[in-house]
């Protein structure tokens, strides 16, 4: 019923949040083997935002506790996120976005925006990209929370209405339509905001808009077959080596 629910607001307004649905011992586990990863990223690359002035993207590692399976295979999320597309979903993509101290409000903009059909842009179609996000720390408004426009994944861009943030505890999921009009605020305190995302696609999609990091052997061979088909990473044969996932 709850998945019924989430997969109606989704589809009406582009978006869902679960409330406190992951569970905070992984998130933590997470945070604590990524952030000195993410610290020196940010060191190196101080001068490089590529996301706009002090905001940053980077992908983020496949290895434990940065992984974990509670985060991709969720039986709550998978059944929003089937239900939404359809069962034949894979996961494609996992990264962090992070604004710093001194980044501003970002364009409104769509993900992945590129039309599937050239010839007809503004068909209207079902969705075939969802993604699903959730802070590392808690995301207050001064941390710079995702807004989004409800409602206009359907809608021509000059229809759009008021943008609404979406601030989440630690636990919280969010689930998007990219094409939803949504943009990044900014970030008013010293600790980098990391928002961690899955994308799933539907299985015939795919595309290379965003780096991603290969999954290491022993985590791959630790997962079950129908995990592994919900997995679509490169795969780290041996150390250095780097192969397409099944």
């Amino acid at each position: 019923m709850i998945a019924q629910e989430k997969i109606g607001e989704l589809q009406r307004q582009g978006f869902c949040v679960l409330r406190a649905h992951l569970p905070a011992s992984s998130i933590d586990a997470c945070r604590e083997a990524f952030w000195p990863i993410l610290l020196d990223y940010l060191e190196r690359h101080s001068e490089e935002p590529n996301r706009g002035p002090h905001r940053h993207f980077m992908p983020m590692p496949l290895e434990r506790p940065c992984f974990a399976p509670e985060f991709f295979f969720d039986a709550e999320v998978l059944s929003i996120v089937r239900g939404a597309m359809d069962e034949r979903v894979v996961a494609n993509q996992w990264g962090c976005d992070v604004p710093l101290l001194g980044s501003q409000n970002q364009e409104a903009h769509a993900d992945y925006q590129r039309p599937l059909f050239a010839e007809a842009p503004d068909l209207p179609l079902p969705p075939y990209i969802l993604v699903v996000s959730f802070g590392l720390l808690r995301i207050s408004p001064a941390h710079g929370p995702i807004e989004i426009a409800p409602g206009t994944h359907r809608m021509l861009r000059e229809e759009a209405i008021q943008m609404q943030p979406v601030p989440l505890e630690i636990g919280d999921v969010l689930i998007r339509h990219p094409w939803a009009l949504h943009r990044g605020t900014p970030n008013t305190t010293d600790t980098p905001r990391a928002l961690v995302t899955v994308r799933y696609v539907r299985r015939w999609y795919a595309d290379a808009s965003r780096e991603v990091n290969s999954i290491p052997l022993d985590v791959w061979q630790s997962l079950t077959p129908e995990q592994q088909s919900l997995m679509r990473f490169p795969i780290e044969e041996t150390i250095g080596t780097r192969a397409p996932a099944s």
